[in-house]
Order: C-alpha cells, then sequence, then structure tokens
C-alpha cells in the first residue's frame, strides 16, 4: 500500500468534503474553499492556483494534491511554488494534511517526500516547511525528509509557538 499524490478530480467531491469537515478546526484542508462555489469551480480554481493566474492579491503560484492511499482519499498536500511575506515567515512551501484515522503509519512522511519532487520539478531547490512546536509528530516526518531546523519562533499572544525547518 504506497500513498499517491495526485490532483483533486471530480470524483473526489464527497470524500474531500468530509475531510474538510472533519478537519475544521483543526487546520485548513481544501485551501480557497467557498462552500457556496460548485466543485468544478473550485477544481478550476485549482487549476488556476497551479498556473498562476486570477490569484487574488495574497496568494502564490500552487497547487493541491489528493493523497490517495487505494482509491481512499487519506489526506493532502499543498506546495506553493513561490513565497509571499506570510509563507516565507510562517508557512512554508508545503503543508500537508492526513485525516486522524490515518495518522501514524508513515504516510506523512511519503506525502512530504513526494511534494519535494513537485516542488523540485517546479523550480523550488530550497524549501521551507513549518509545523507547531508542539506537533511532535510533523516535527519528526519533516527531520525524516531531511528538515535542518532553522529556529524555534516563540508563540506570540495570538498565534502558537513554530518551527521552521529548511530542506536542501
Amino acid at each position: 500500500m504506497t500513498v499517491r499524490l495526485r490532483p483533486f478530480t471530480e470524483d473526489d467531491e464527497t470524500a474531500a468534503l468530509t475531510a474538510h469537515r472533519a478537519l475544521d478546526g483543526e487546520f485548513g484542508f481544501l485551501f480557497g474553499w467557498d462552500g457556496a462555489m460548485s466543485w468544478p469551480d473550485y477544481l478550476r480554481q485549482l487549476s488556476d492556483a497551479h498556473l498562476g493566474v486570477n490569484l487574488a492579491a495574497d496568494r502564490v503560484r500552487a497547487t493541491l494534491l489528493a493523497a490517495d492511499l487505494d482509491g481512499v482519499l487519506v489526506g493532502r498536500v499543498s506546495v506553493r511554488f513561490e513565497l509571499n511575506d506570510f509563507l516565507a515567515w510562517h508557512g512554508g512551501h508545503i503543508g500537508y494534511a492526513v485525516l486522524a484515522g490515518y495518522r501514524r503509519r508513515g504516510l506523512a512522511t511519503e506525502m512530504l517526500r513526494q511534494a519535494l519532487v513537485v516542488a523540485r520539478a517546479e523550480g523550488v531547490d530550497r524549501v521551507l516547511v513549518t509545523c507547531a512546536d508542539a506537533n511532535v509528530g510533523s516535527a519528526a516526518v519533516i527531520e525524516r525528509c531531511g528538515g535542518v531546523l532553522e529556529q524555534v519562533v516563540a508563540a506570540s499572544s495570538d498565534d502558537v509557538a513554530f518551527r521552521r525547518y529548511w530542506i536542501d
């Protein structure tokens, strides 16, 4: 059983929206999802983001990929091909989410490995990945994939402490 990253498709609507609701409050699953839009419109928005067209002022060229394990949606990976001020400090190039029922199986590590290939194919040589300081599982994933800790940023009044890693 190997997890595979792939674009979201029309067939993913139910599973993706279920995952989005399941992770609500933990972190975003479907970036830019507006509950009022149709799923085909959302897929077009993802395609535009990959091409770098029709982006909101605070968005960068990026892709959002489904993590598929034997035909089951188990997570997602976002890969940003450039950084704005926020991403350069906190968000980084790659973010990933694994649904609760599939955690602690090595899937996040494989997802990050594959996301690094995607980033490099789009010209990103040095990759910034961040995680909450308290998220020891994510820190271990990043370190297994070659992440070198640059710094731990202390929590501010409206945020949590987070770790900044670079992967060459």
